[in-house]
């Protein structure tokens, strides 16, 4: 008995989890009129959402430049926290200072930077540049990644650290080939997250990218948002095509999300 209640709780909780999806499929096969009128299943299949969508915006070159700050900015984040959550977790007192420091940065509201940063991305000649975006939103996540690795590095023991050392191995030699073997489950999982964070991230692709040849797929998605009328059919075959990558990189990594974060939690 108790494994039908636990198979039909956890159909009920993937059904409800499903329904904004759902929705978003509704709508994409729906007209303007079918949408206001409300109700939750479209009267009429309407196809045509999905070519327009496509002309209204250029989503192809959107979804490019999405998955290129993406990768870009979570390889940033990788280069800086690894080190980094190696200093706040070797450096003692000193390393929770700025540990903490980090994480007070990360809970400032963002756009508390948007102006400085504008003018140093116009001073390096970086606006309206995926290069200038991947920058911002890589160093942006780094307080996050290094929360996750901090525990990681912290449970390694010192001992094995020394041992190289006693070998002749240097500090950066010893975080090379010893501490970042051995959190490799850990950076994967935190690089996983960066991903996801970059790839969502709207604020600074809005305010740093005005050009539609640098424009990310979360910004396109609001150009389907006019002053009198909103195009809804349109931006959810928009938001379908955004999400399913993503949706797919998330099924495909989630033994390493899950046994990464799992073995941070456990260790």
């Amino acid at each position: 008995m108790k494994p039908t209640l636990v198979r039909v709780g956890l159909v009920t909780v993937a059904l409800l989890m499903s329904l904004p999806i759902l929705y978003l499929v509704s709508l994409s096969l729906r007209t303007n009129d079918d949408v206001l009128n409300g109700g939750w299943l479209p009267t009429q299949l309407y196809w045509g959402n999905w070519p327009r969508a496509f002309d209204t915006v250029p989503l192809a070159r959107m979804l490019a430049n999405s998955w290129v700050v993406a990768l870009g900015s979570a390889l940033l984040t990788g280069l800086v926290a690894v080190p980094a959550a190696y200093v706040t977790a070797r450096a003692r007192r000193h390393g929770r200072g700025l540990s903490s420091a980090l994480l007070a940065s990360y809970c400032a509201p963002p756009v508390v930077a948007m102006l400085p940063l504008y003018h140093l991305l116009r001073n390096l000649d970086l606006t309206n540049s995926l290069l200038g975006l991947a920058l911002v939103t890589g160093l942006a996540n780094v307080p996050v990644a290094v929360w996750l690795l901090d525990g990681f590095v912290r449970r390694v023991p010192v001992e094995v650290e020394e041992a190289a050392w006693l070998d002749g191995a240097s500090t950066g030699r010893g975080l090379l080939r010893v501490v970042l073997p051995l959190i490799a489950p850990g950076v994967v999982a935190a690089l996983l997250i960066c991903l996801f964070l970059s790839y969502n991230e709207f604020l600074f692709a809005v305010s740093f990218s005005q050009r539609t040849d640098s424009q990310t797929l979360t910004v396109g998605l609001s150009l389907f948002q006019g002053d009198r009328t909103v195009q809804f059919g349109q931006q959810a075959a928009a938001s379908l095509v955004a999400i399913a990558p993503m949706y797919a990189v998330a099924v495909i990594a989630q033994r390493w999300l899950v046994a990464g974060l799992t073995t941070g939690a456990t260790k």
